[in-house]
């Protein structure tokens, strides 16, 4: 008998990262836990990244996913904007890689047309069909139904991606 797959959903951000733990087993999508990890905007950045890199850790630490998924989340606006966006990624991918779970990453139109249906929709959208797929699911922020739907996402495709994974190390 196939036992249950937990999954960490990271939604990365400097000032709030979104997280969210969901369990799949078959066709089957359960809530488990989510939440949001805060920096503190008047410290360093050094400090703030320790602050997330801490803050994920516990969370890994107290739930104990088996995969994790990460948006790759891109912004053009603004390149000090990009560049801290991006060390903050670093962070939700290291602190999962760091603990030896294989790290997916899907793009922000591959999330929502998973649980949408379209590539392209607002966050309302998202949030009812999280609403829809999981209904005992809890979520303090927008960053952490992000996360929801991106650990979704990674449900969907997590065969994909291992099949992907697999491919790569053999290469």
């Amino acid at each position: 008998m196939a036992s249950a797959i937990r999954i960490i959903g990271i939604d990365p951000g400097l000032r709030r990262t979104g997280w969210a733990v969901i369990e799949t087993l078959g066709n089957g999508l359960h809530f488990v836990a989510a939440g949001t990890v805060r920096s503190d905007d008047k410290a360093a950045l050094a400090a703030r990244l320790c602050q997330l890199h801490d803050g994920l850790s516990d969370i890994l630490q107290a739930h104990r996913p088996h995969e994790a998924a990460v948006e790759a989340t891109f912004v053009n606006k603004d390149a000090a904007a990009t560049l801290k966006l991006g060390q903050a990624r670093g962070i939700a991918m290291l602190v999962p890689a760091r603990a030896g779970l294989s790290v997916a990453e899907y793009a922000p139109n591959a999330v929502k047309k998973a649980v949408i249906g379209v590539g392209h929709g607002d966050k309302k959208q998202i949030h009812m069909m999280v609403r829809v797929l999981m209904p005992k699911a809890r979520f303090d922020t927008d960053d952490a139904a992000d996360a929801i739907a991106i650990a979704i996402c990674h449900a969907h495709h997590r065969q994909s991606a291992a099949a992907r994974l697999a491919m790569e190390a053999a290469t």
